[in-house]
């Protein structure tokens, strides 16, 4: 969810005239919704190998990790059949390595090939 998005109720804290570092400032976003959302993703994206294997991980990668569902854009049909086949053993281990269970369901899609959008397998 973005700022702007409907639901959207978190406000920035008061701005201060006080100087500040970078890191503090960048320190204390990290925390919040709309970034703290995109970190498991990228835990993901870092350790595909070891969650799916390296040949699946060559044609398949994490897209978004977004209210429980993860999903994952495989390269052609054949490679996406293959993460949907193994799509409860991928939601296992990405929860093993996420160290919880925030992953309820895996979602594969044909990635886009010469403009056409992601086909849900």
């Amino acid at each position: 969810m973005s700022p702007k998005s409907r639901g959207w109720k978190e406000t920035d804290p008061e701005r201060s005239a006080e100087p500040s570092s970078v890191g503090e400032g960048a320190q204390g976003r990290w925390g919040r919704r709309e970034f703290a959302r995109g970190m498991g993703v990228g835990k993901l994206a870092r350790s595909w190998t070891d969650v799916v294997g390296e040949r699946l991980a060559a044609e398949t990668r994490p897209a978004r990790l977004e209210t429980g569902t993860l999903v994952v854009t495989a390269s052609s049909g054949p490679w996406g059949s293959q993460a949907q086949f193994l799509a409860e053993a991928i939601r296992e281990r990405a929860n093993e390595l996420l160290g919880s269970d925030e992953v309820k369901r895996v979602q594969v899609q044909v990635g886009p090939g010469r403009g056409d959008r992601p086909k849900p397998l």
